[in-house]
């Protein structure tokens, strides 16, 4: 993906992740009893941008939040 596009994904996970009034250690929590291995540190640099977010990362958090594809990937 492009790193422009990862960085506004990213955005938009944190916003939705704070609106829900999730920690990104409850997130990263949730990940990992979901099989998905993502720490807090890598949740954190998910969302500014500075790691790259795998798919079947985007389907589990998709599913934590309880949005739609279009809420995490319409930037």
């Amino acid at each position: 993906m492009d790193i422009h596009f990862e960085k506004k994904v990213g955005n938009k996970i944190r916003a939705i992740r704070e609106n829900r009034k999730i920690t990104q250690e409850e997130l990263s929590a949730k990940l990992q009893v979901r099989g998905c291995d993502l720490t807090r540190s890598a949740v954190a640099k998910i969302e500014v941008g500075q790691r790259h977010i795998y798919l079947d990362e985007i389907m589990h958090i998709k599913e934590i939040l309880c949005v739609q594809y279009d809420d995490l990937l319409n930037v």
